[in-house]
């Protein structure tokens, strides 16, 4: 099952939308922490999208969507990226395609 959840940081409020399982097509999206401008921001991996762009099969050589970087690595759904608290999912999930 596809669900999407809200993460919110206990300590400095900050929050981002997370996305758990396929989507209709697939794909995967994947959480990943920018070293640079301290986001998380989800890439499109895999399914028929990675079919037709080789470049989206996996996370590997990707930039932050946000500032261009490289530094980009797989989000641990925990720290928070902008003031190192804890992060956690709060809410109930929805269901996403």
């Amino acid at each position: 099952m596809a669900e999407k959840k809200k993460y919110v940081c206990a300590s400095c409020g900050y929050a981002v939308d997370i996305y758990e399982g396929r989507g209709l097509f697939q794909q995967e999206i994947i959480a990943m922490v920018c070293a640079e401008c301290h986001n998380v921001e989800n890439i499109v991996v895999g399914g028929i999208i990675g079919d037709i762009a080789p470049s989206f099969r996996s996370e590997a050589g990707r930039l932050c969507l946000r500032c261009g970087s490289d530094s980009i690595k797989r989000w641990d759904r925990l720290t928070c990226p902008k003031c190192g608290g804890r992060m956690s999912a709060e809410g109930k999930a929805t269901f996403w395609t």
